[in-house]
């Protein structure tokens, strides 16, 4: 069953699980972005008052998942060319920054972990357990930037999580041989300290899934700006994007 079919919350329950709830429904796309929903409408899904109600939707508008409307109708952020580009540059710059800082400090422990991530992520996606794959996923890469500090790790973590949004609703995953190449070449670089290959590997695959996005998206959109990010931070990486997305 999904979020919204199975309403976990009570009147006067914590604005915290009132927040998880709908953040959850709106990043898992149980609430159709674009897609408006009135407050009345909430309350009764999940069973919560006005007040905290309102205090967890001020919360996803802080984020950016919900903007206000007219006569209590809340609308769901949609996806938009623009709004993808600028996740993607955003997440690229931190990540490829936050995983050269990372990879020296790594230790014996934190490769063992990094390789049973590998593990579960294979075991998951065997299973064709997509949920159960997300877990090990973000922590695999959580793992690889956690040393460039909690507030750089968190700010990368909520990007992650948008650009979730799309890479669900485009089907945005690709082959899971390929993804899991990808993932080989980031952990092979970062256990022999090389964090420039890796900050590369790392910025390749993320790439991959946005051309992987843009084709359902908005294929004729203008990458140029992406093209300028990669060229700052991953030179490396420029040639997985399509010659017309560049900028020349």
């Amino acid at each position: 069953m999904t979020v919204l079919e199975t309403p976990q919350t009570r009147d006067g329950q914590s604005v915290a699980a009132i927040h998880d709830g709908l953040r959850t429904a709106i990043l898992r796309g149980e609430l159709n972005p674009g897609s408006s929903v009135s407050q009345a409408s909430l309350i009764r899904t999940f069973g919560a008052g006005r007040t905290p109600l309102r205090e967890a939707l001020r919360l996803l508008q802080r984020e950016g998942l919900v903007l206000a409307a007219p006569n209590q109708q809340l609308r769901i952020a949609p996806l938009t060319a623009q709004d993808f580009e600028e996740l993607s540059i955003a997440r690229l710059a931190l990540e490829a920054v936050a995983i050269r800082i990372t990879v020296p400090t790594l230790t014996s422990a934190d490769i063992a972990a990094l390789e049973g991530f590998m593990a579960q992520m294979d075991h998951y996606q065997r299973a064709d357990d997509q949920p159960g794959l997300r877990g090990p996923h973000r922590a695999f890469h959580h793992r690889l930037i956690a040393t460039a500090g909690p507030r750089v790790s968190a700010e990368i973590g909520e990007l992650a999580d948008h650009a979730e949004r799309y890479r669900v609703r485009f089907s945005a995953a690709g082959r899971w041989e390929d993804r899991r190449a990808e993932h080989r070449a980031i952990l092979d670089a970062a256990k022999v300290g090389d964090a420039e290959q890796a900050a590369t590997h790392l910025a390749e695959h993320y790439v991959r899934t946005v051309a992987l996005v843009f084709a359902g998206l908005d294929p004729d959109h203008d990458l140029g700006r992406l093209h300028v990010t990669l060229r700052a931070v991953a030179p490396g990486a420029i040639g997985v994007l399509r010659s017309d997305w560049a900028d020349g």
